[in-house]
């Protein structure tokens, strides 16, 4: 059985082949200390933002009426 590092090469050849190509996306570490308290600021401050806008809350609700037959 061929290696973990040549398999893994092969299967990234084998994208590579199809038109892909690999990118390296660095997110928000949700284990680090403090992630929770900052989403919850985020998020509070986004929906005070938010309540108080009549075109956004009409876009959204235009949008709901929208998606009917989506899966």
């Amino acid at each position: 059985m061929p290696s973990i590092a040549t398999r893994v090469k092969q299967h990234r050849d084998r994208l590579r082949r199809a038109g892909l190509r690999p990118i390296q996306i660095w997110v928000p570490d949700t284990r680090a200390e403090g992630f929770l308290a900052e989403c919850r600021k985020q998020s509070l401050l986004v929906a005070s933002a938010d309540k108080d806008d009549a075109e956004l809350m009409e876009i959204m609700e235009n949008a709901l009426t929208d998606i009917e037959g989506w899966e």
